[in-house]
């Protein structure tokens, strides 16, 4: 735990000083004491920091929402974005794009034709796969995985046939981004992503009887079925949202899992927090990496965190093929 928040305080400290305009982190108390009179306030409070808040609230949902679903689906290369949120989400935002209401409203178009393009893919992944009263989650990954290629091909068709500038933008979010974010949007996503690790926090213990299968959690006790839809939800929740605001970031949900378990064990309770937090660690570290790596030109995040990612979870994989450990139980 101490290792995880060391990490997070540190890429939260290397986010506020790093940039075209370099701070000392020695100088920030007297900044702030300056109050708004000093541009050097303004790069801090109203830039870097909300952008670091986000990062927090993204990175700790993705990477909760790939350990909830690697622990539901006892699959260790289920990520969040393996149910097809994240297709439909990225074909909302594409609509919003090439019908010009992003325009009109700037602020909060983006994210709300995301989520309910997230809101629409999900709907009937549900559905289909509730079966008198049970949800069957091998029918649930594959149609998850139908429905972000179905997703897919309708972006790319949007991308075919856009003019240039909306090109550009629907690119741009797609590889995902934090530049820019209101402060609303940050309180939204902050909130849900700590109610969503707060709800799943209560369902620790069942996630660890899951992982054991599910006859030998009902066995003990545990209401599979209603253990398995509340997890999916909050799943999705995390996901959708986390999508709709920044775009398609990929790897955090899958590597940060792998990681932390590799280091903390398969106990939930633990896991589930340390995650969250290592996660929200990550994504500030990649997105400071985004801004300031080929200054003062801004690289997507989801570039960064792909190159990364990808390294990290060869590493973890290669470490467990070595130990003989390639699941999630």
């Amino acid at each position: 735990m101490l290792l995880a928040v060391t990490f997070l305080l540190a890429a939260g400290l290397y986010a506020l000083s790093s940039g075209s305009a370099g701070i000392p982190v020695s100088r920030m108390p007297s900044i702030i004491r300056e109050g708004r009179g000093s541009p050097e306030f303004s790069i801090l409070l109203d830039i870097r920091l909300p952008r670091i808040l986000l990062g927090f609230a993204i990175g700790g949902a993705l990477s909760l929402a790939g350990v909830i679903l690697q622990g539901m689906f006892r699959n260790p290369l289920v990520e969040p974005y393996t149910l097809g949120i994240s297709g439909g989400a990225a074909l909302g935002a594409a609509l919003c794009i090439v019908s010009g209401i992003n325009r009109l409203f700037p602020d909060f178009s983006m994210p709300l034709f995301g989520f309910l393009g997230a809101f629409i893919v999900v709907l009937p992944i549900y559905v289909t796969n509730m079966r008198s009263g049970s949800l069957n989650t091998d029918g649930l990954l594959l149609t998850g995985v139908m429905i972000s290629f179905i997703s897919s091909s309708l972006v790319t068709l949007i991308l075919a046939i856009s003019r240039t500038e909306h090109l550009q933008s629907i690119v741009f979010w797609i590889m995902g981004s934090l530049e820019e974010p209101s402060w609303a949007l940050i309180l939204i996503v902050a909130s849900v992503s700590l109610l969503c690790l707060a709800l799943s926090y209560l369902f620790s213990l069942d996630m660890n009887a899951l992982s054991l299968g599910e006859e030998e959690a009902a066995h003990l006790g545990i209401d599979v079925e209603r253990t398995k839809k509340i997890l999916f939800l909050l799943a999705a929740l995390l996901t959708g949202i986390s999508v709709s605001v920044a775009g398609i970031i990929g790897f955090v949900g899958l590597v940060v899992p792998h990681f932390t378990r590799m280091i903390t064990g398969y106990d939930h309770r633990t896991l589930l927090v340390l995650s969250f937090i290592t996660g929200a660690g990550f994504l500030i570290f990649c997105d400071t990496l985004a801004r300031t790596i080929v200054s003062p030109v801004e690289l997507p995040v989801g570039v960064i965190t792909g190159i990364l990612g990808g390294i990290l979870f060869v590493y973890v994989l290669g470490k467990r093929l070595r130990t003989g450990q390639t699941g999630v139980s």
